[in-house]
């Protein structure tokens, strides 16, 4: 598959500490690629550089071939990447429908268009029914999917997930897992995800690359990765007999 996105030699320092380090992994389109690692291995960070949240101190992002390098946040979601947070903060006074009409704003000029495609989008992942409701008012598993109804709402070509399925209990994170599998297969969405719920990992991946204090360790298949000594030292550990 051709590559969607180009992350090339990605470096970022904070204050003298390396948060990323000459970080390089492509994403191809269609695909499903996973971004794993312990915590602190910077894969928000990275997140950040391609979404234009910070300026990458070495390196170059490319979008089909165009650099996004150093586009503002906006400017990234105009060019196709849509993206979700890890601490999900939707507008909590307005109503979970017009949470999705923001979104859709982005791309819509005429308000009524952006509500048609926000319905879509609730009923694509099962919010239909809570539309009128503030989204102050949601379930954590509901304002999970809300984010991901937000980001989705911006048509990106590319869509970042950020541990979408942290803190859901394991018949919920099957649910989210479905509506995943399903906007990639049947739409044809392109995913970069966080996300530290191996099993979802395993089962919606097609590649995962992981970090650990801000380099690259490993890149390749699921079962390549899992099966890598280095990961396992720094990240999923090994079983005591």
């Amino acid at each position: 598959m051709m590559a969607l996105l180009d992350v090339a030699s990605l470096s970022k320092r904070f204050s003298g500490l390396r948060a990323v380090s000459n970080v390089s992994f492509t994403v191809p389109e269609g695909g499903i690629v996973a971004l794993i690692g312990p915590n602190g291995a910077g894969k928000t960070t990275t997140f950040n550089l391609i979404a234009g949240v910070f300026a990458p101190d070495e390196g170059q992002v490319t979008l089909r071939g165009r650099p996004i390098t150093g586009l503002r946040p906006h400017d990234v979601c105009a060019a196709g990447i849509g993206r979700t947070f890890q601490i999900v903060k939707p507008f909590g006074d307005l109503s979970v429908e017009d949470n999705v009409v923001v979104g859709a704003l982005a791309r819509e000029r005429a308000v009524a268009t952006a509500r048609a495609q926000a319905r879509a989008v609730l009923e694509r992942l099962g919010l239909a029914e809570q539309a009128v409701r503030p989204a102050r008012s949601l379930t954590l598993p509901d304002r999970k999917r809300l984010e991901v109804a937000r980001a989705l709402a911006t048509r990106p070509d590319l869509l970042l997930l950020d541990e979408v399925l942290a803190g859901l209990r394991p018949t919920e994170v099957d649910r989210m897992v479905e509506v995943l599998r399903d906007l990639n297969r049947r739409e044809g969405l392109t995913i970069l995800m966080i996300e530290h719920v191996m099993r979802a990992v395993m089962a919606l991946s097609d590649r995962v690359v992981v970090l650990d204090h801000g380099e690259k360790i490993a890149d390749g298949t699921p079962a390549e990765v899992v099966a890598d000594e280095r990961v396992i030292q720094s990240y999923l550990g090994t079983e005591e007999a």
